[in-house]
This record gives C-alpha cells, sequence and structure tokens, in this order.
C-alpha cells in the first residue's frame, strides 16, 4: 500500500489494520505527518501541530496492543481537533488574538472522550475568530484555502477541519456547528459531516452565542466513520446539562440495516431562498430521486421557514455581544472586522428584538415538527452557492441554519461537481434524536453515489 493510500483510508479499515498490526499506529502517524508538512503549506488547515506528542501517543498505542490490554474503538487513529475546542497543554486560540498564547487546563469533554476512545492527536485546525463566520481566516493564523481549488475558500466555521479531511492530512476530524459550521465546510470540501441532534455529544460551554445553538461533531470521507466517531463521544456529562443518555445502541452496528420504508420529502429553497445555483440544484435533484431505487417515497414539499437566517443570526449575535462586553473596550481594534462589525450591530437591539427573535424561533421548530410528522427525511441542498473565491463578500449561507434553530440532527454529503470541479453538497435532515436514520439514509447514497476515489492534486 502506498502513502498516499494510507492518508485516504477509512478510519475504520485504519482501526482494523491497527489492531492486526498489518499497519501500526505510528506507521500511519508518521505517513500523515509527512503529508502535512508537504500539504498544509498550500492549503492551511492546521493552524498548531502536534506531532511530537501524536509520535508518543501512536506508540503507546502500539505498545497496547502487544500488551493485550483493553483498546478503545478509536484506538491508535490520528485524528484533528477544531481550534475552539479547548485541548489540555495545548494551545487553544479561539482564532483570536485575545487568546493567543491561552493554555487550557483541561479538555473539552468531546475532546476528553475522543482521548479516552484511543485517538492519536495530529493538531488543532484552523478557525475564524470565534466560529463567527463562513470563510475561515484570522489574525493570527491567516486564511484555509478549498483543497480542491486554491482561489476558493473551504466553508467556516470548520474550515480548517474539512480541508484537513479532505487533503488526506486527517481521516478524523472534530468540528462544530452553531450555523452550518460543519455542513458548509465538508459541502465546500466535498467530505461527509454530521451535527448531531443537539446534546447528543456533551461539550463544555465557554460562551452564551454557543450555549444552545452549536453542535459537536464528526468530519470525515466515510459515513461509517462518522457512526464511529459518535460513538466514542456521545453519552450524558453532568457538566453539560443538555446532554442526555445514550439509548439508541451503536450507531455504526445501525449501518448493517437500511430501513425498508421511508418518506423522504426535499425542498430546494425551504420555503424562503430567493437564488440558488444551477449546478447545485441539478445536482441535488438528481440525487434525491436516486433514493427511490430503495423503494423509498420522494416527493418535492412546500416547507415556509419564515426568517430562519435573521432568527438565527439576531440570537447569535445578540450573545456574542454579552460574551465581549467585559474586554470589547480594550480589544475592540484587535477583533477581525467582521466580527467587530456584528458586535456593533448588535449593540443597537433592543429586549423587543431579542424576545421577536424567541418568537421566531418557536414557529420554525412548530413548521420542523409538523413536517416530520409526515416525512421521515427532509433533503434540501447544503449550501445554494458552490465554494466563493476567497475575494468574493461571503455571507452565510441560510440552508443549513434552521436545524440550529431545532435541533434536529443534520448531515452534508457530497452528491456532485461542477465542471471546476468544485464540489456540490446534498443536506440530509432528520426527526429529532434519529441520527441513526440520517446515517443509513447517507450510508445508503454513499453505495450508490461513492465519492471517495476523487483526491485533490498538488502540483
Amino acid at each position: 500500500m502506498n502513502k498516499e493510500d494510507i492518508c485516504f483510508m477509512s478510519a475504520c479499515d485504519m482501526r482494523d489494520k491497527i489492531r492486526n498490526q498489518e499497519l501500526t499506529s505510528l506507521e500511519i502517524t508518521e505517513t500523515l505527518i509527512e503529508r502535512i508538512e508537504k500539504i498544509n503549506p498550500i492549503i492551511n488547515a492546521y493552524c498548531t501541530i502536534t506531532f511530537d506528542l501524536a509520535r508518543e501517543m501512536a506508540k503507546n498505542a502500539d505498545e497496547a496492543i502487544k500488551k493485550g490490554e483493553k483498546l478503545g474503538i478509536l484506538h491508535g487513529i490520528p485524528t484533528s481537533i477544531k481550534d475552539l475546542m479547548e485541548t489540555k497543554g495545548v494551545r487553544t486560540t479561539f482564532g483570536s488574538k485575545v487568546y493567543e498564547n491561552y493554555i487550557p487546563e483541561r479538555d473539552d469533554i468531546s475532546v476528553k472522550r475522543l482521548k479516552e476512545a484511543g485517538i492519536v492527536f495530529l493538531g488543532k485546525t484552523n478557525t475564524p475568530e470565534d466560529g463567527h463566520k463562513e470563510m475561515t481566516d484570522n489574525l493570527i493564523f491567516g486564511v484555509t484555502k478549498n483543497p480542491w481549488n486554491l482561489e476558493r475558500t473551504c466553508g467556516g466555521s470548520s474550515g480548517g477541519a474539512g480541508a484537513a479531511v479532505a487533503a488526506g492530512l486527517s481521516p478524523l476530524a472534530l468540528g462544530s456547528d452553531g450555523g452550518g459550521s460543519i455542513r458548509v465546510p465538508s459541502c465546500f470540501c466535498g467530505i461527509y459531516g454530521l451535527k448531531p441532534n443537539f446534546g447528543r455529544i456533551p461539550r463544555n460551554i465557554r460562551h452564551l452565542a454557543f450555549s444552545d445553538l452549536s453542535h459537536h461533531g464528526p468530519m470525515v470521507r466515510y459515513v461509517k466513520d462518522a457512526a464511529l466517531m459518535l460513538d466514542a463521544m456521545a453519552g450524558q456529562s453532568y457538566i453539560d446539562k443538555n446532554s442526555f443518555l445514550q439509548k439508541e445502541g451503536s450507531f455504526l452496528d445501525a449501518l448493517k440495516e437500511r430501513p425498508k420504508k421511508l418518506k423522504i420529502g426535499y425542498s430546494l429553497n425551504l420555503g424562503f431562498l430567493r437564488k440558488i445555483n444551477k449546478d447545485v440544484e441539478k445536482a441535488v435533484l438528481e440525487s434525491v430521486h436516486k433514493f427511490e431505487q430503495f423503494d423509498w417515497s420522494v416527493e418535492e414539499v412546500k416547507l415556509k421557514l419564515k426568517k430562519a437566517q435573521k432568527t438565527l443570526s439576531f440570537l447569535m449575535m445578540s450573545a456574542m455581544l454579552h460574551d465581549y462586553k467585559p474586554i470589547l473596550n480594550e480589544w475592540r481594534d484587535k477583533l477581525t472586522p467582521t466580527l467587530g462589525m456584528i458586535l456593533d450591530l448588535a449593540q443597537k437591539a433592543t429586549l423587543s428584538d431579542v424576545m421577536q427573535a424567541q418568537s421566531m424561533r418557536h414557529e420554525i421548530e412548530q413548521t420542523i415538527y409538523q413536517y416530520f410528522q409526515k416525512y421521515d427525511i427532509l433533503i434540501s441542498p447544503t449550501t445554494s452557492v458552490i465554494a466563493p473565491k476567497l475575494v468574493e463578500n461571503f455571507q452565510a449561507d441560510p440552508l443549513p441554519m434552521p436545524f440550529n434553530l431545532t435541533w434536529n440532527p443534520a448531515a452534508s454529503i457530497p452528491c456532485g461537481w461542477t465542471s471546476e470541479g468544485v464540489p456540490i453538497g446534498m443536506q440530509i435532515v432528520g426527526r429529532k434524536l434519529d441520527e441513526k436514520t440520517v446515517l443509513q439514509v447517507s450510508k445508503a447514497f454513499e453505495e450508490i453515489a461513492p465519492w471517495q476515489d476523487k483526491r485533490p492534486i498538488y502540483n
């Protein structure tokens, strides 16, 4: 097996080869480190590397196998962590000059669980300041580029994570999603990303802005790897009051089954989008009807998710102002300009505005609840556009946003490519607490429309 094939191998296959020592964790880790050293200067996916730590963890993983010790479900698998999650003893900047030299004394719960499951920690991936936008750049580490087209954005805010997976620099990546931040970069980078049901994966809540909107989740190349990663992180924690007990069994085991009957509705605009890229529209329409070969019902639906973008943006903006107010006078001139503009706008908001946004959120929740009384799955484009060029003024795409407000599990899966070779993504949304069906539908689509044979090429 050549080195590039190792870098693009599924995590599940890595796990099996590491356990039988067909490949050691250290061999895989060294191969990935070599590729990161070559490719990362081009795309800037990693902002902080932990190669010495990774080598030590990989050696320990191999030694544990030789000793016959109990192994975690991610034993020896190299993994990257988004720079919005605290990592004990490793610099965590949140993409902000405010925290440029911050070294946490604890791991985020999700990071801790990944370590307990046996990962090898490769490093931190780049993110915009406090994850506030869908283009990944900041004043510390600069811009992260799309692995498929270096003139285009990789998306955000988990853009470094998406770029790392797409470029073969990490088989598993931990991302977070407060309004599309897993799904948008997964779409633009041509990988699979899952925003689980809110509370499925517990978190350490650092800011009010992310307290009931942001979800941690896996970003991978293979659907089965997302299920494996979810198995490692899911379950209640006393630290996160929104987390809940895991009762569904193994998500990876659930992929051995395919639902016999499903009723799928699709919408290209979710009732509020005015314009969509023609390549995106064509790819999603062709893709959604492929589900009919499983004897699943597929029909277009008319949803009216009014003011979803305005609602989420306003709630996030108001909470961010609360979080930054104590340091705003001191740090205003050192913030990313777009974040500063958001905070300036938030200062003009009134209590009545906040209450109106909460009321609109309730209406959206009721609309989605009523939809899932009739349908099992909702399909839409992940984004209405293809990855914009880095020089363009890219505003947040509204299509992923409603499902942060409603907490439904939602995934982005590659469903096509433009004539320029840029990926297109399809969003798969499930009922609350039903990641199982989202993953099963994703796996079914992966089997009939695989994409993993495509790899970015760097001259």
